[in-house]
């Protein structure tokens, strides 16, 4: 019995220590083995550029920072939201603000607008009798003219008659009063002076050529003819403009209009003169719509005694907000709406202590300044991100969410020779219209400039890139509207003209390559929809890079797949990725 016991114990005490040595390395084993596993699922992607998603840690292909480790869970997420990693949240500089009624009273509206001549201050300087201009004093446009100086001098048949009949009348004025006063009167009506008419009588000669004079004093702004010329009476000669004040209009868009009346007290600045203002109050407001570019214009008188102001310099105009906080609703900033189409989309974060967005489609209302009024959406309280949207909405594209392109949800990328390109990549987003060769191939020389444009930003030349905007400008100038014959083409190229025109206008005026890759930015993206819409005959690629603007996003166009970055020269050549293929 006691050796049974004995046996017993020994046995329950092997057991034990079996259990123990074993079993802990039986959990061991399973933890290695699911280290293991974790190991071999993770992914690694890059901060800057989402889509790139690689099974080791390295450098990413596009940019060359170190790859993080990706997100390999999305349990406990509703279908549509996603997560990003705190470290992509900090190193994509990824900004929220919460959505909130504003109550700024001082908010201002920016309007962008140009200089142009007072025309209640212009007066046509015309002729009173015909004849032909024997000499002219006025050499060309821009010459400052006084009151009563000499314009020219013209040799008139119907003139040198009626002298005659007056040098005949006033031998004959006593005893004819009425018709030398007749005589003497129709002189008169040809603005000849009473001082003028006495020396004829006096001298008893006959004039040849007889002098014109300015009737104010002002700036010639249009000279309509030429020495030589014949005129006929009251015919045009000259444009006179009193540059002593002038006008600056500026386009209101449709969703704008009802912010603004007249009399509303307004500030302009311009860049010629950064550190100056000037005040000013709206002093007309069109009343005609014009369809085209869907905009009203608003005028502003300003004094311009000093010059200070040339006939289409461009000018920024901000207006305080004169919206009540009752009329005003939640307002965003621009920089957190993405537009595709109609559709105008943000994202929302919907965990306030985690880093966990949700794609929203919202409707938007009146511009304010930089803010947009939400009309359905987004309540108040609601944490939006305002600040590096462009790479939250690509994460949301690379792990089969809802985004801007992709409305349905579900993987929208596919590998492509190191980098990512979208599904979209094969085709346009607007509409290709029918139009004529020599309309495309005019199109395609403002294209060629604007690579050279393009071109100078990749080297840092700021001079180099004023020369060439004035390239594009020119080639531009060229493409003929009359080419187009539909209407919808007609009124498309309007619109896009307007738009391409005032963006290389304020990169031929900017001396500051940073300002000028901000207008170019804007350039791009009208003369993309330009190319899309009309064709070019040529393949063009449309990249992008989410770091531009800072941390914004900006697209360019390339004649090549390869990426080569104007927005931040030799720093970063190579960021970014083709997201369109124009064919």
């Amino acid at each position: 019995m006691k050796k049974l016991i004995i046996y017993t114990a020994l046995l329950a005490v092997g057991l034990l220590l079996g259990s123990f040595f074993f079993g802990n390395s039986a959990t061991k084993e399973t933890e290695h083995n699911h280290s293991e596993t974790a190991k071999t699922n993770q992914k690694w992607t890059c901060s800057m550029h989402p889509q790139i998603m690689q099974a080791e840690a390295g450098d990413c292909p596009i940019c060359g920072m170190d790859l993080i480790p990706a997100e390999t869970s999305a349990e406990g997420l509703n279908a549509n939201e996603f997560k990003l990693t705190k470290n992509a949240m900090a190193l994509a500089n990824i900004q929220t603000s919460v959505v909130g009624n504003s109550t700024s009273k001082d908010a201002t509206i920016k309007l962008s607008g140009k200089i142009a001549e007072n025309e209640d201050a212009n007066v046509v300087q015309a002729s009173y009798f015909s004849g032909r201009i024997e000499r002219l004093n006025i050499s060309s446009t821009g010459e400052e003219v006084r009151k009563g100086q000499l314009l020219a001098t013209i040799y008139s048949p119907e003139l040198f008659s009626a002298q005659q009949e007056l040098i005949t009348a006033s031998s004959f004025k006593e005893s004819q009063p009425a018709l030398y006063k007749a005589v003497r009167n129709k002189l008169k009506l040809w603005k000849i002076s009473d001082s003028q008419i006495d020396q004829i009588e006096a001298s008893g000669k006959v004039k040849q050529n007889f002098p014109i004079y300015t009737t104010v004093s002002g700036t010639v702004s249009e000279k309509l003819m030429n020495q030589g010329d014949y005129i006929k009476q009251g015919q045009a000669l000259l444009k006179i403009t009193n540059l002593n004040t002038v006008w600056a209009l500026f386009d209101v868009y449709e969703k704008q209009i009802e912010l603004f009346k007249k009399g509303q007290n307004i500030t302009i600045t311009t860049t010629a003169y950064p550190n100056k203002e000037f005040k000013a109050t709206v002093d007309f407001i069109d009343p005609t719509f014009n369809s085209a570019t869907r905009t009203v214009k608003l005028r502003v008188v300003l004094n311009n005694k000093n010059r200070e102001f040339k006939t289409g310099m461009f000018v920024e105009g901000n207006i305080e907000n004169t919206i009540s906080d009752k009329e005003q609703g939640l307002m965003i900033p621009s920089s957190a709406i993405l537009w595709t189409g109609e559709r105008s989309v943000v994202y929302l974060k919907t965990n306030p202590d985690e880093p966990i967005f949700e794609m929203k489609e919202i409707t938007i209302g009146k511009q304010l300044g930089e803010q947009y009024e939400v009309i359905d959406g987004l309540q108040s309280g609601d944490e939006i991100v305002t600040s590096g949207t462009f790479t939250v909405d690509a994460s949301s594209q690379l792990q089969g969410k809802k985004s801007m392109m992709n409305k349905e949800g579900g993987k929208t990328m596919t590998g492509h020779k190191g980098h990512l390109g979208m599904e979209m990549s094969s085709t346009t987003k607007n509409e290709r219209l029918k139009v004529s060769a020599k309309f495309q191939e005019q199109l395609k020389m403002v294209f060629n400039n604007y690579i050279k444009l393009k071109d100078a930003l990749v080297k840092d030349d700021a001079d180099d890139v004023i020369i060439e905007a004035k390239n594009t400008l020119s080639s531009l100038t060229k493409v003929d509207m009359k080419l187009l014959k539909d209407e919808k083409a007609h009124t498309d190229w309007m619109v896009l003209h307007k738009e391409i025109e005032s963006s290389v206008n304020s990169i031929s005026e900017e001396t500051n390559i940073k300002a000028q890759r901000s207008h170019f930015k804007r350039l791009s993206m009208h003369l993309t929809s330009a190319i899309e819409t009309f064709g070019i005959n040529e393949k063009v690629y449309s990249q992008y890079c989410p770091m531009a603007d800072n941390n914004n996003g900006a697209y360019w166009l390339s004649k090549q797949e390869k990426v080569i970055n104007p927005y931040f020269g030799e720093a970063m050549l190579t960021c970014g990725e083709v997201k369109q293929v124009i064919e």
